[in-house]
């Protein structure tokens, strides 16, 4: 796990610190957008929503990082020959991708504090949520990685899918500025859930219980069910 984190994070961020700007930038630039849009009204939702971003995202450049060193590097033979298990080389790379988000997260914990005002007990909700969020995505990111021969092909994917699940759902603003018809397709995206249940611990949006209830049942039923599918599907072993 050490090794991974030195490969896939200390290594970049010592000797190429300008790539640490797109982490900055991502999120920023979309919550900056919403700001200016709403007139700042919304600032609030759209910090929310970059730490909903940075972590999903983060799980997602699992894909890419895993694929390189795979079919570039021929990393992942040399470690099914070791004694390493699957998950403590997906952890250790895992670990590195927060570590590499740290920048990002750093300014929003900032902004988190000067425009939500999170309590602690808010705090450990989004907490949650983003853990959730992370986890789904790192599953979702490896399964794919195992199949990809083609790193250009693996960052392709990777940004779709980012997109489809980070910027074109209701993660930066609140679901009730969407009309009604076009809701149901906004949820079905779990990063959609997620958002409410940031937005409603915060008092950005009202939710009553048992909509908190489901949105919190649906985002543990698509991580256990991503993790499922990683752990039977993905492919660890060349056959």
């Amino acid at each position: 796990m050490f090794a991974s984190i030195l490969v896939n994070s200390i290594y970049e961020m010592k000797n190429y610190p300008v790539v640490l700007l797109n982490t900055v930038l991502s999120p920023l630039s979309f919550m900056l957008l919403i700001a200016f849009v709403s007139k700042g009204t919304l600032i609030p939702d759209a910090v929310e929503g970059g730490f909903i971003m940075s972590m999903f995202n983060s799980g997602m450049s699992l894909q890419g990082d895993l694929a390189h060193l795979k079919n570039d590097f021929k990393l992942q033979d040399m470690v099914v020959s070791s004694p390493t298990s699957p998950a403590a080389y997906v952890a250790g790379m895992a670990l590195a991708e927060v570590i590499y988000s740290t920048p990002a997260l750093a300014v929003l914990t900032v902004l988190a504090a000067v425009y939500v005002h999170p309590s602690l007990a808010q705090a450990a909700q989004l907490i949650a949520v983003l853990l959730l969020m992370f986890l789904a995505s790192i599953a979702l990111g490896y399964t794919l990685s195992t199949f990809s021969s083609d790193i250009v092909q693996s960052f392709a994917f990777s940004r779709l899918i980012s997109t489809l699940f980070s910027t074109l759902p209701p993660v930066y603003y609140p679901i009730t500025l969407i009309p009604v018809p076009f809701r149901y397709a906004a949820y079905l995206s779990p990063t959609t859930y997620a958002a409410e249940i940031s937005q409603n611990a915060t008092g950005l949006l009202s939710l009553s219980s048992p909509e908190v209830a489901g949105a919190w049942g649906i985002l543990f039923v698509v991580t256990g069910l991503l993790a499922l599918i990683a752990m039977k599907k993905a492919r660890w072993r060349e056959v």
